[in-house]
């Protein structure tokens, strides 16, 4: 039995985040895609892999050219550590109009609250009122 690599690939395909498994086997590639749903957490991700990698249905082998990547290990943890950070949607134009359209929605979170608890107060002062009326007279 030759050498087996893997490798997963989690990205957004609207409206779903979908994950992809590719498996190289003595030069032939296999992959299988899963769809996660919501945006799946790291640890989501790893207890994915735990508990159902077995059970995942790879698409038949194809070959494929397979090129040994000598990497400096830590340059690759590097690497991935700039990855995740550099998570976010598009520009930084992009990321302030996100920033600002949250911003508006906790305001308007808020004055819809404020507005409830306003109508409530309303309502009980009215019921009250209404209950001293009918009492009134005896």
């Amino acid at each position: 039995m030759g050498k087996v690599s893997g490798k997963l690939i989690v990205y957004f395909e609207d409206p779903f985040w979908v994950g992809v498994f590719e498996r190289i086997e003595d030069g032939k590639l296999s992959a299988m895609k899963v769809t996660f749903g919501s945006e799946p957490k790291d640890y989501e991700i790893y207890e994915f892999i735990l508990r159902r990698y077995d059970c995942l249905q790879f698409s038949p082998a194809v070959e494929t050219a397979v090129r040994e990547s000598k990497k400096n290990p830590k340059r690759i943890r590097r690497d991935a550590g700039k990855q995740l950070q550099n998570t976010g949607i598009g520009t930084k134009s992009q990321q302030a109009l996100k920033l600002q359209q949250e911003q508006v929605k906790q305001e308007y979170k808020v004055r819809g609250r404020e507005k409830k608890l306003i109508e409530t107060k309303r309502k009980f002062e009215l019921k009250q009122q209404k209950k001293k009326e009918k009492h009134r007279g005896r």
